[in-house]
């Protein structure tokens, strides 16, 4: 029960689309990433995953619109529903995120991105 700096954690790594789980809350894990560029087409069928925009602009894509996400907001990405979170201008997007400790990076998708473990920082 101490407070946790998000600066300090996000300096402590480097890789893109690799989160890094920094608290679980009951059956949730609190999720730092950074990203950049164009991630993978995908969706979670039974979890739902919040965003929110520490550093940077976030541009999700869903197959009808692009929402675009500034610093300091917040998206929810309901369950069920295909998105790719994207960054433009070879920008580097520092993200927290909040999902179910069983959501799966890339949900069915498998692809050359996807992470089947979470550093604890």
């Amino acid at each position: 029960m101490k407070p946790i700096n998000l600066k300090e954690k996000h300096d402590l790594f480097h890789a893109h689309w690799h989160p890094h789980q920094i608290a679980i809350v009951d059956d949730m894990q609190v999720i730092l990433a950074k990203i950049q560029g164009e991630f993978v087409w995908h969706a979670h069928e039974e979890e739902d995953e919040l965003f929110q925009v520490l550093k940077g602009t976030l541009y999700m894509q869903f197959r009808d619109r692009t929402e675009v996400v500034q610093e300091g907001e917040i998206i929810v990405v309901p369950k069920g529903v295909e998105h790719n979170p994207m960054t433009k201008n070879g920008e580097v997007v520092h993200l927290l995120l909040f999902e179910k400790l069983s959501t799966a990076h890339t949900g069915n998708v498998q692809d050359e991105l996807t992470k089947t473990h979470y550093p604890k920082i």
